[in-house]
């Protein structure tokens, strides 16, 4: 698979049959973003987005160590110094936090080592988190004075719920893989060695199944999550009723009749 590279190369990303691929790819820095990453990802997903071929996508980390330790402080003084910098920096990021929640299709995030900081809020905005055992997982904002609004706590709480959600704020500190699991942060924890395997398994799945079933049950995960003045009800009930008046759903009928894997158009 030829990949796309942004940012230097710090951002990899293309499709690889219907899966689409994100990775993070500043393993000296165990993946810390700058904001040229925060841009070029931001871009590419929106491109990913777009391309009716691309089925889910995986995001995942460079180098084995970390998905994401959150945002690059050495660049801080650059890039984060005055108030109109501080802005920027924000929007910027903002972008691709909801250009991955906002993502039409399912997203995975592919966890190993750290998940940190801004590479947590990366990884909440994915529908599936699968981890490794060794994965560590913070926010670290209350250490360095950062300040966090309104949606991206709100986002956290909506997974953990808003005690788990203050208490990860609050101490700061890291939390294993089995105390993520048992918070409801990450779906599945799996051994190191079998964590490529694993989502792999759980890509090809995904993109074999029905895309206007997916689709519909996306937009549903989204309407739930937003505020109910937000919600397009009417939409998401056309997109459900297309579903029935799809060819995918005479497929999946003659499929299962027939005692076959069916055979899916997204049509």
């Amino acid at each position: 698979m030829a990949l796309n590279e942004l940012a230097d190369g710090k951002i990899l990303g293309g499709r690889d049959g219907a899966v689409g691929r994100l990775i993070i790819n500043n393993p000296e820095r165990h993946n810390a973003l700058s904001l040229a990453m925060w841009e070029g990802g931001a871009r590419l997903v929106e491109q990913m987005a777009d391309d009716p071929d691309t089925r889910l996508l995986v995001i995942s980390g460079a180098g084995g160590k970390a998905f994401a330790a959150g945002a690059d402080i050495s660049k801080f003084e650059e890039e984060r110094s005055t108030p109109a910098a501080v802005a920027h920096y924000k929007e910027t990021n903002s972008r691709f936090y909801a250009a991955i929640t906002k993502f039409p299709k399912p997203v995975i995030a592919k966890i190993n080592g750290y998940c940190i900081g801004g590479g947590l809020a990366l990884a909440i905005c994915c529908d599936i988190r699968i981890c490794e055992e060794g994965s560590r997982f913070a926010v670290p904002a209350a250490k360095l004075g950062l300040g966090y609004g309104f949606d991206g706590i709100r986002q956290l709480a909506n997974i953990v719920g808003p005690s788990m959600a203050a208490e990860i704020f609050y101490t700061a500190r890291q939390f294993s893989s089995a105390e993520a699991y048992d918070m409801g942060l990450v779906n599945r924890v799996v051994a190191a060695d079998a964590l490529e395997a694993y989502v792999e398994d759980y890509a090809t799945r995904i993109s074999e199944n029905a895309p206007l079933t997916i689709a519909a049950v996306k937009a549903i995960k989204l309407a739930i999550e937003a505020d109910p003045d937000q919600r397009d009800l009417g939409s998401i009930e056309a997109m459900v009723k297309g579903c029935f008046e799809s060819e995918d759903y005479t497929e999946g009928r003659k499929a299962f009749m027939e005692k076959r894997k069916p055979n899916f158009k997204g049509r």
